[in-house]
C-alpha cells in the first residue's frame, strides 16, 4: 500500500549519511537523490524512505503523532537496528522489547526529531 515515505531534513548531508548506515543494514540503496531529497529502498518494487528539505523552503519540523514503522524479520535485528541507530546519534523513544503478544518493537528519534521504530511480528 505505501509507496514511500518521506522525512524533512534541515540538513541533508547529515540525514543521507545516517540513512545510509542505518538502512544499509538493511540491504536498503540509494534509489533516487538530488539536491532536496534522498530515498532509499531494498528493491525498486519495495516502499521507500527519503529524506527532503521541505519544497515550501520553510524549515521541517517533526509531525505530533507521525511515526515510520520499518518491518524486519526477527527481534534480534529489532536489537541491532535500535542499537545502530543510538549509535549513529538518534535518541531513544522506547528500547527493544515485546509491546503485546507477537510484537516485538524498539523506537528511536532520527537526528532531525522524527520518530521510527523497527518492529517484527510473530515470535
Amino acid at each position: 500500500m505505501i509507496g514511500y515515505v518521506t522525512l524533512g531534513t534541515n540538513d541533508l548531508p547529515r540525514a543521507a549519511a545516517f540513512y545510509d548506515a542505518l538502512l544499509g543494514a538493511l540491504g536498503a540503496k540509494r534509489s533516487f537523490h538530488n539536491d532536496r531529497l534522498v530515498m532509499w529502498s531494498v528493491t525498486p518494487q519495495a516502499p521507500g524512505l527519503a529524506v527532503i528539505k521541505p519544497y515550501d523552503g520553510k524549515p521541517a519540523t517533526v509531525g505530533n503523532g507521525v511515526m515510520v514503522a520499518l518491518a524486519v524479520d526477527s527481534p534480534e535485528k529489532v536489537d541491532a537496528l535500535y542499537h545502530k541507530a543510538i549509535a549513529l546519534g538518534a535518541t531513544d523513544e522506547g528500547k527493544p522489547g515485546e509491546r503485546m503478544k507477537g510484537f516485538y518493537a524498539a523506537y528511536f528519534r532520527d537526528l532531525d526529531g522524527n520518530k521510527l521504530n523497527f518492529f517484527c511480528m510473530g515470535r
